[in-house]
């Protein structure tokens, strides 16, 4: 395996991206993993580096580049912790249109990749980042064939950009797995999700007994099979529509 820290630049800056792809046999369709709200971690590249494995090139950009914030350590469960405040900020900071600004800036630097086949996307989002794995299909539709959220937030807003209403913007498949008790995915808005892709080329899935963050194996809410579900559902999705011409 080949991996490596690039600084990408993008219209507000240049957003620090762990890259990792496998050493023969290129190029490989790109993944593009936008990670969760505690940002960057050696959690996060070990899964783009199972990813990676699995025959992708990868590319886990930090999100948090305006705020030059890269990696926020460990997290204090008490919600009402500053780190934490200061977390729920970084996150507020954050808006679809910017990230599909970052994603247009890291497909660009892909095209320029030998090992890379920017031609054929992946996207796969977590908690904040799910609404951003599920635009990115309906932004680039011409070269994003799949995209996941899993245990996404704001899945259903009134705006047009909503993810629930997506389905009908691309023609990629998409994939919803949302955790059975989770406080920022209540059951109504995964009954709004379901109803906004019904008929279409997509799946929501709950996965029953979990928490939301259930496949971060360094949460105290792991679910190990709930985690390794995930990962059989993911790469799937890629097997069936990441398919190289």
């Amino acid at each position: 395996m080949i991996e490596q820290q690039i600084a990408i630049p993008t219209k507000d800056g240049h957003t620090a991206t762990f890259i990792v792809h496998p050493e023969r046999d290129g190029p490989f369709p790109v993944i593009l993993f936008y990670m969760d709200a505690p940002a960057i971690r050696e959690e996060l590249r070990d899964m783009a580096r199972r990813l990676a494995t699995s025959g992708y090139y990868v590319m886990l950009p930090n999100l948090y580049y305006r705020s030059g914030v890269m990696e926020l350590g460990a997290l204090p469960a008490d919600p009402n912790a500053p780190e934490r405040k200061r977390l729920f900020a970084l996150m507020g900071s954050l808006t679809i249109p910017m990230i599909m600004d970052d994603t247009r800036a890291l497909l660009t630097y892909a095209e320029g990749q030998t090992a890379a086949n920017a031609k054929i996307i992946g996207t796969v989002g977590y908690c904040m980042s799910g609404r951003y794995a599920i635009n990115a299909a309906t932004h680039f539709p011409d070269r994003v064939k799949a995209a996941a959220s899993i245990y996404g937030v704001q899945l259903a807003t009134e705006q047009d950009d909503s993810p629930h209403l997506a389905a009908s913007k691309t023609k990629a498949e998409l994939y919803f797995a949302c955790a059975e008790t989770d406080i920022y995915a209540p059951t109504e808005i995964i009954e709004k999700v379901k109803q906004g892709t019904d008929g279409a080329k997509a799946e929501v899935e709950a996965y029953p007994g979990t928490h939301h963050g259930f496949a971060f194996p360094k949460r105290p809410v792991y679910d190990r099979d709930a985690a390794e579900r995930h990962w059989e559902r993911l790469l799937a999705l890629y097997r069936r529509n990441l398919v190289q011409q």
